[in-house]
């Protein structure tokens, strides 16, 4: 996947049963949880290419938020900031090979960010 790309949406829920149920009558989804990300439950959309996951609703976190593919998270959230935008939370790992941060932008965005092996 090229950088910049959207890489995975997160939509918040309060309930990931019903949020299963809904989303995958609604869209066609296939909705599942993958090994070793349980109570997370990933969608991909018919087109093998869309997806993203179904995440417990928090506090800052009560939007849909994108993710965008990026080659390195550091370089990006350094741009961010220099353009006016504000860390929310600073890198961290996925797994061994794959790493997320998420920004505001400032217009008030939440936009998260990808790095690794999709």
């Amino acid at each position: 996947m090229a950088h910049g790309d959207i890489t995975h949406i997160d939509i918040p829920v309060d309930d990931t049963a019903k949020a299963t149920e809904f989303f995958s009558t609604l869209f066609g989804w296939q909705i599942a949880e993958m090994p070793g990300f349980e109570g997370y439950p990933m969608w991909q959309a018919p087109n093998k290419i869309s997806g993203g996951g179904l995440a417990p609703r928090a506090e800052g976190f009560t939007q849909p938020r994108s993710y965008v593919e990026v080659d390195s998270i550091d370089d990006t959230l350094a741009k961010a900031v220099d353009g006016g935008g504000t860390v929310l939370m600073a890198k961290q790992p996925i797994t061994d090979t794959s790493w997320w941060a998420i920004f505001e932008d400032p217009f008030g965005n939440h936009i998260g960010l990808y790095e690794g092996t999709t």
